[in-house]
């Protein structure tokens, strides 16, 4: 059951309107990255998570998250007061009006004309929100990273839209939904940690003879082969890349029925290409008129000409029994 409370999780003042700047915070709206995308996703995981305590998280963050989409959504709308005033009572020129919502700085004109100013659940270039932004699986050693990480996102774009606004109210309560997430992310680390054994990931093991083993997969300058703990010893066995490295020819191998066998023969028979053949294309047809310098040099250490040349490209026969032409 979900109660909502009037008030906000944390007061918002906003000093000055600015629909650009709401623009840019719709991003943690309906972005991937954002507190919709967050909720969903943490709120899905609760649904099917048979663990009390992870549950029990889950459900909390999920819900809070909600709150947070709630303080995002309301400063967007309140930098958007003034634009969505103007608009609905059309209270500006036509050419004052435009340049007011798509002026230097300002790409809001399309959540404007749109949305009429009102938080939309897009993303800040107008893309609309989807669930394929909610990649949970289902296995809690495999989603809880993913929380870590994508609270670690949206901490990233909480800063970078810190640094876009020296409104002090808008700061404030930006600062505070950033430091949310840095707390999600301890409580998504303790409860992974708190799953022992947690890595790999699953159920199955990996194949031994490769579970520690790194591939050098980039060549061609030695000096730039970087070595440090994500591939030196102990824990790493540092190879060169190479084929097969499963001992076997490197070839793809497939068992076909002998209907199968047929049939695929059959299609390799039909399509085959004749290695003795030159036939003239429509590249060489279109390049007829082209002067080519070295073609033109080697028609005249030969004695020949492109319009023999020509001649003797138009001599070739077409069988009609499928062969290739001679």
């Amino acid at each position: 059951m979900f109660a909502h409370n009037k008030r906000l999780q944390y007061t918002v003042r906003v000093q000055e309107t600015n629909p650009g700047l709401a623009n840019l915070m719709l991003e943690q709206f309906g972005g991937p990255q954002g507190e919709l995308a967050a909720a969903c996703r943490y709120f899905t995981q609760h649904l099917s998570e048979d663990d009390p305590g992870r549950r029990d998280m889950l459900i909390d963050i999920a819900t809070e998250e909600l709150s947070h989409l709630e303080v995002i959504g309301t400063i967007v709308a309140m930098l958007n007061k003034g634009a969505k005033g103007k608009l609905s009572e059309a209270a500006e020129s036509e050419a004052e009006m435009y340049r007011s919502i798509s002026g230097a700085g300002n790409d809001s004109h399309v959540t404007q004309l749109l949305y009429g100013g009102g938080p939309s659940l897009t993303n800040s270039g107008g893309v609309p929100w989807t669930a394929a932004y909610i990649d949970s699986l289902g296995d809690p050693t495999c989603d809880l990273r993913s929380n870590i990480a994508a609270e670690a996102r949206a901490k990233i774009i909480y800063e970078r839209l810190i640094a876009c606004t020296d409104d002090p109210g808008v700061k404030e309560a930006l600062g505070f939904l950033m430091t949310r997430e840095i707390a999600h992310q301890q409580s998504f680390e303790k409860a992974l940690y708190s799953i022992q054994p947690n890595f790999p990931p699953g159920k199955l093991p990996g194949m031994p003879q490769f579970t520690n083993v790194y591939f050098n997969m980039s060549n061609g300058d030695a000096t730039r082969d970087m070595r440090g703990p994500w591939n030196n010893e102990p824990l790493f066995d540092y190879r060169q890349a190479e084929p097969a490295v499963d001992g076997g020819s490197g070839l793809p191998e497939v068992k076909l029925q002998s209907n199968e066998a047929q049939v695929v023969e059959q299609l390799a028979l039909r399509t085959r290409s004749d290695p003795n053949s030159d036939p003239t294309t429509g590249a060489e047809l279109g390049m007829a008129g082209a002067a080519d310098p070295t073609e033109a040099s080697m028609r005249a250490a030969a004695g020949g000409s492109s319009t023999k040349k020509a001649k003797s490209r138009g001599t070739k026969s077409t069988p009609t029994d499928g062969g290739a032409a001679i």
